[in-house]
């Protein structure tokens, strides 16, 4: 039998070994695609779809540190560290798309899109889709909803519109599953001077859990009620 300081020691090395290598394989082992619709609140006019050109996936750990300690405290085992794993997120982040209009030439850009003032959205709705790295098996939606509604984003922008300090602008729906970046920008008009507000950038969090949580159906299945004319 090992001393066992050494041998909690060995342990809590391969913990951390693991935590690290999930971490980071995690968010590497899959592709993914989303989409992005501008839900109206007049429901005869079509949603405004864009496609996202680059999804990027960042595996963040925040409890890596709480979890090792509690092993090393002798808080919890190293069995039931496991359960915390599951609180591992996913970030997806989405800094540039193309519009899926068919009378508009396919054509990447960066987010640029106007949020307030104006009152005729209903909702962003962002879907999204994956399949195992290296898989030609086509795209399957991920079992999880992220939607923003205009009231809630709109009741954050309000306040930043109180404030005048110039960091970047980030505001999340109330499940926190989906962060908007935001650029504040001004308008002289011959009157007055006017604050608008410009979507420049989507991050989607899904806990890592889900990740291999499919729902049936295709892509263009679940675009079919977004789709423009």
């Amino acid at each position: 039998m090992g001393d066992p300081n050494s041998r909690r020691k060995q342990a809590l090395n391969r913990l951390r070994c693991q935590l690290r290598k999930k971490r980071e394989s995690l968010a590497d082992q899959f592709e993914f695609k989303m989409y992005i619709a501008f839900v109206f609140k007049d429901k005869k006019k079509k949603s405004a779809l864009f496609e996202v050109a680059d999804v990027i996936p960042v595996m963040t750990n925040n409890y890596e540190e709480n979890i090792l300690k509690g092993v090393r405290d002798s808080n919890y085992s190293l069995e039931s560290s496991i359960e915390l794993l599951q609180k591992d997120i996913v970030q997806l982040h989405a800094p540039r798309y193309q519009s899926m209009r068919r009378d508009v030439i396919g054509c990447t850009q960066e987010m640029d899109f106007i949020l307030w003032p104006r009152n005729d959205i209903e909702k962003i709705v962002c879907l999204l889709f994956s399949r195992w790295k290296g898989s030609e098996e086509p795209y399957r939606p991920v079992q999880a909803k992220f939607e923003f509604h205009q009231g809630d984003y709109e009741k954050h922008l309000l306040h930043v519109l109180s404030r005048n300090d110039k960091a970047g602008i980030v505001v999340n729906n109330p499940n926190q599953s989906v962060f908007l970046f935001i650029d504040r920008q001004h308008l002289q008009t011959p009157k007055s001077k006017a604050t608008i507000f410009k979507l420049c950038s989507v991050c989607l969090y899904l806990p890592q859990e889900q990740l291999t949580h499919w729902v049936v159906g295709t892509i263009e299945d679940h675009l079919r009620p977004y789709m423009p004319e």
